[in-house]
């Protein structure tokens, strides 16, 4: 696959670049050129922005809603080319891929039905005693100037449906950066857009270099919104760059699975497994630290090793294949090196650690402490650290003692440690019994503290947050 077409507003552009002015996207399993796509200039990132802003759309929910339920029905007509593509950019297995794709049907779905729904109020005014014969009303209106959305690697076209999705359903316009290394699921998604009957003025996939067009779309005045998924480091740089406008940030997670005493150790190791590996472990919400009561730790720890010697990885494209590679080598190569470190610090490997290129096995370690690097920061990629404690609260504490607060997994039957868990957890969701990632495309998701700002992502609050709310009052007898 080759694409070079840059879309602004539906235009092509940039097909005769020279070199320089191409991004090359390589499959990271066998290193092959999967596609190209334009290295965007900053001046073609001022006119996505200026179209994106000067234009309004007059679409009715009706239209809009059908426009995205024909892109679902596109989307789960095409989801094997959609997952292969998916695969061939990333190196997430195929099977992680078609999930993938049945995840962004379902993000298009929901969004057809909410763009249906008002949740217009409406309030009396003569309650009180000062009260008048009136009614106050509100509405929701599209933002004035444009959206910019910036997305990350690892779901190439799920994390650009959650931007794109309720843009198009609240009648707005966005301006779209994907990462550049896995740009084409993204301009793929756009197409299947655009083929249902989106206007294209009301999306813009810009591809380049963030060192050159990211500033842009950050600081411009036609923006009044910048939504971000990705990293800390990049998230709060957008926050202190963004100035006097909205900001939606969905950052990283180290997300803990937490075994009490009392969990069926066969479900909880089964979540913990899956919520490591799912996606090569690169997911916010995947499981990052493992805190297992101590009194349960050994038989615990057996059935994760077991159940992850047995957890098939290696080329992509195998159906057989439960995990791929991560999303390049630099980032195998820092799992290899965290995991080195844990262990000249006291911890013990019990499986994986083997690494070849972008190619890292499901590792699981034991005797890891809460203040080792792999543990007290975001450890990105397929890497089960076990953490043993002796009581509620020490696993509160544990829990909470990073600088993320996204999701959590509790394994238990007691309402009242459930209980302890929902109210002292300083996360942004607990599921009990499920892995921390669980979720519909529909619910609220993010966190707090270095997760996010609060703010929640998914189709019905994302919706909002695109939205300015509008009261107005009427006369009422």
């Amino acid at each position: 696959m080759k694409i070079e077409a840059l879309r602004i507003a539906g235009a092509k552009v940039g097909a005769d670049r020279g070199g320089d002015r191409v991004i090359e996207v390589r499959n990271p399993f066998t290193r092959a050129v999967v596609g190209t796509v334009p290295k965007a200039t900053l001046e073609e990132v001022r006119r996505a922005l200026a179209i994106a802003a000067g234009w309004r759309s007059r679409l009715t929910r009706a239209e809009r809603a059908g426009i995205l339920n024909r892109a679902a029905a596109a989307v789960r007509a095409r989801a094997g080319e959609i997952a292969a593509l998916i695969t061939a950019e990333s190196g997430l297995s195929l099977k992680d891929s078609s999930y993938e794709a049945g995840r962004v049907a379902d993000v298009l779905m929901f969004g057809a039905n909410e763009a249906l729904r008002d949740d217009a109020q409406t309030f009396a005014c003569d309650i009180t005693p000062h009260g008048r014969r009136r009614r106050v009303h509100t509405l929701r209106e599209p933002l004035p100037g444009a959206i910019s959305a910036i997305t990350p690697f690892n779901h190439p076209m799920n994390q650009v449906a959650h931007k794109v999705v309720p843009s198009v359903a609240t009648n707005n316009r966005m301006v779209l950066k994907p990462s550049e290394k896995v740009p084409l699921s993204a301009l793929l998604f756009a197409d299947i857009l655009y083929e249902a009957g989106l206007p294209p003025e009301m999306l813009s996939v810009v591809t380049g270099d963030p060192a050159e067009i990211a500033d842009e779309l950050i600081t411009s005045a036609q923006v009044d919104l910048v939504t971000f998924t990705g990293g800390v480091a990049i998230g709060k740089s957008i926050a202190a760059r963004a100035g006097y406008r909205r900001v939606v940030l969905e950052l990283g997670g180290n997300d803990p699975i937490i075994v009490m005493e009392d969990a069926d150790l066969d479900e909880a190791s089964t979540l913990a497994v899956q919520g490591s590996y799912k996606n090569s472990g690169q997911r916010c919400t995947a499981v990052k630290r493992m805190l297992v009561h101590e009194a349960v730790a050994a038989r615990f720890t057996d059935l994760v090793v077991d159940k992850t010697r047995a957890y098939a990885y290696g080329d992509p494209v195998d159906p057989q294949v439960e995990m791929g590679t991560v999303i390049d080598e630099p980032a195998a190569r820092l799992f290899e090196s965290r995991v080195d470190e844990a262990l000249a610090q006291g911890a013990r490997v019990l499986a994986g650690h083997r690494r070849d290129g972008a190619l890292f096995a499901p590792t699981v370690l034991d005797r890891v402490r809460p203040e080792m690097t792999l543990v007290r920061e975001e450890t990105f990629g397929p890497v089960s650290p076990i953490v043993t404690f002796g009581s509620i609260d020490e696993a509160i504490r544990i829990a909470n003692g990073t600088a993320f607060g996204l999701s959590s997994s509790v394994c238990t039957n007691r309402l009242d440690y459930i209980t302890r868990f929902v109210t002292e957890l300083d996360v942004g969701s607990v599921n009990v019994r499920e892995v921390p990632g669980y979720r519909l495309e529909l619910t609220p998701f993010g966190g707090i503290k270095d997760s996010g700002l609060g703010y929640k992502e998914g189709v019905q609050e994302a919706m909002k947050s695109f939205t300015n709310l509008k009261t107005y009052t009427l006369p009422w007898v």
